[in-house]
């Protein structure tokens, strides 16, 4: 399991840093392999562990060819006075968020994505959504 995740984060290290020489208009290139929408640690693994790191703490190994720190995911519930902002999270991940980390364009907008793994079932994109805010949610500082 470690072993796959080091390979896939290196793998998405590698192929930002090859994809764009100019260092100022980089941009961090995730690979989107079909997962399980019922696995929210695999999701989290595959889509969120290249920038915000295997323990959500916003050190993976594309951070540092953002230009703002990611997010440390360990902490939403704790800023948000206890409460884990579900509601909040399954937006941003379907819509996308206002974050500056990546320069003009924002994190990536995973809804669309994550709709397109199997477009023959509508509710697929909301399953995965909710697992991975689940997962996220698990990963909370206590």
């Amino acid at each position: 399991m470690l072993k796959s995740l080091l390979v896939t984060a290196v793998a998405a290290v590698l192929a930002a840093s090859l994809s764009f020489a100019d260092q100022s208009q980089s941009k961090v290139v995730i690979p989107v392999n079909k997962t399980s929408p019922t696995d929210g640690k695999q999701m989290y693994t595959n889509y969120c562990a290249p920038c915000h790191g295997v323990d959500g703490k916003g050190n993976g190994p594309a951070a540092s060819s953002l230009k703002a720190q990611p997010t440390d995911l360990t902490e939403l519930q704790k800023n948000n006075h206890g409460k884990f902002p579900d509601t909040h999270v399954m937006a941003i991940l379907e819509f996308g968020a206002n974050v500056p980390a990546h320069g003009s364009a924002t994190m990536p907008v995973w809804g669309p994505i994550l709709g397109n793994m199997n477009h023959l079932n509508v509710e697929d994109k909301q399953l995965r959504i909710s697992n991975l805010s689940r997962y996220l949610e698990s990963i909370q500082a206590r």
